[in-house]
């Protein structure tokens, strides 16, 4: 049963001209014949040097070197520049790129595979979403919950700024492009908030994309909601198209919000009716969340069947996809 489950619903926020003149003052014939024979000479240098310029072609500005390239790219070793504590079990890792230009040819949706060779043993691979913008120069962002018995987040939660760590990518996942859904739901488990906040940031920067979106993040505690300030950010910008509500296995006493398990009930309230068009529904969390919201995945690249509430509720196998 999914433990990580309280509900809340966090409420939106509501969301010169000067005109110049010139006189000119008469200071005689002379003086009007010369401010126009300056005046013409300067118009006239303007055209010539426009007439000799040219426009700056695309083929001219130099485009941003990526640092995964995917492919038969081998595995890029980054160094840790710096660390940030977001929880008592959470941290933000950030790598910085060898060229500070380069960008690291992330596409939306997709994710890294990192590796860690430990001195005995075989190398511990898992894969991350980074949080950063794919566009940002010079580094990325790791956002990583640290569980005792997790071969990779325990060495992580071990790394010290100037170390080491390898990475390979980029994975594919859900391929994005602007206003493919009308409205999209997510629920989201943990850290299973990366990959939709790699989709959310994607959507609400372009003005051009105009989809709908809705959040069910459930976590343990208020301290363990990961990216708050920005999706409330988000929630206050974009209040007609991005609602975010927010649940929690142990609220505090001033917890305004709901609490306990993710129900039925619940997402057939919030999220967006199967019978609407064109609609998705994404998933990502720990096993629990799957097992109870939609059914697990069989591998990376097979979805596997739809079960659990959303298959109760009527929606298909279509309009989901487990991240």
């Amino acid at each position: 049963m999914f433990a990580r489950s309280a509900f809340r619903l966090s409420q939106p926020a509501r969301q010169s001209f000067r005109k110049y003149s010139t006189e000119a003052t008469a200071k005689g014939n002379n003086l009007k014949n010369i401010a126009f024979v300056v005046g013409a000479l300067g118009v006239g240098t303007g055209v010539y040097r426009y007439m000799q310029s040219k426009p700056v072609t695309a083929e001219e500005i130099k485009e941003r070197d990526k640092v995964f390239t995917g492919g038969d790219q081998g595995f890029v070793d980054l160094k840790l520049s710096d660390i940030e504590i977001l929880s008592h079990n959470t941290k933000r890792y950030r790598f910085e790129f060898p060229d500070k230009e380069a960008v690291s040819g992330l596409h939306v949706a997709s994710a890294l595979i990192t590796k860690y060779t430990p001195p005995e043993g075989k190398p511990i691979i898992r894969p991350y979403t980074p949080v950063s913008d794919e566009d940002t120069p010079g580094y990325l962002d790791l956002i990583v919950k640290h569980y005792p018995n997790g071969p990779m987040s325990s060495h992580l939660d071990s790394m010290n700024v100037g170390q080491r760590l390898d990475f390979k990518g980029p994975i594919p996942k859900y391929p994005w492009q602007p206003n493919k859904h009308n409205h999209i739901a997510m629920i989201a488990g943990g850290t299973g908030i990366t990959p939709m906040y790699q989709l959310i940031r994607a959507i609400f920067k372009n003005p051009d994309d105009k989809t709908k979106v809705t959040l069910v993040y459930g976590n343990v505690g208020e301290d363990d909601i990961l990216l708050k300030k920005e999706l409330h950010d988000l929630e206050n910008t974009y209040p007609q198209r991005f609602k975010a509500f927010y649940l929690l296995d142990s609220p505090p006493k001033e917890w305004t919000g709901g609490k306990g398990y993710v129900t039925k009930e619940l997402l057939k309230t919030v999220l967006p009716e199967p019978k609407e068009e064109n609609i998705k529904v994404f998933v990502c969390g720990p096993p629990g969340l799957y097992k109870a919201i939609s059914g697990g995945k069989k591998s990376p690249s097979d979805q596997g069947e739809l079960e659990g509430y959303l298959k109760e509720l009527g929606y298909n196998k279509e309009q989901v996809y487990k991240f």
